[in-house]
């Protein structure tokens, strides 16, 4: 009788061990849920679209690179949350033709675009890179300025 009540009681020991790790792994699970929800995109963001098309001299990957390296030194933090985005488009391939009329582009283009609720609420081309890409600086300068201006709309 005492060997079975001392099998009963460790079998029952078994069973309390195993319900815990159950638990404790729904737990676990739960919490990298929560916290994986909680890292939805961020409700309003800004995208940075460089345009471009399949022809392209010095100057146009010029354009690009300044933008590109303007965007992704001086914003590092926005870009890893998710609230900044740098995208080079070819405008000429086969689905990206409706940019060139969304945003009046004539020529390669960096624009700015603020997305708020997954809309497009405002967009700025930064038309002054063709006037400063001969002055890394003052290019990089201006990109900075115009980002930053979205950025705090953003917020």
């Amino acid at each position: 009788m005492r060997s079975e009540r001392f099998l009963r009681n460790k079998e029952e020991g078994k069973l309390r061990k195993t319900f815990l790790v159950i638990l404790a792994v729904i737990a676990v699970m739960s919490a990298g849920f929560l916290v994986f929800a909680s890292e939805d995109k961020p409700a309003a963001k800004v995208i940075a679209y460089y345009f471009y098309g399949t022809s392209r001299c010095p100057t146009c990957y010029k354009l690009e690179q300044y933008s590109k390296e303007a965007v992704e030194t001086n914003f590092k933090d926005a870009l890893v949350s998710g609230k900044l985005e740098f995208k080079s488009v070819n405008v000429e391939d086969k689905g990206n033709e409706h940019y060139g009329n969304n945003y009046q582009l004539y020529t390669k283009s960096l624009v700015l675009s603020l997305v708020k609720g997954g809309k497009e609420t405002k967009w700025k081309n930064l038309e002054k890179i063709w006037e400063y890409v001969s002055n890394k600086q003052r290019f990089i300068d201006y990109v900075k300025s115009g980002v930053a201006d979205f950025l705090k709309e953003a917020e």
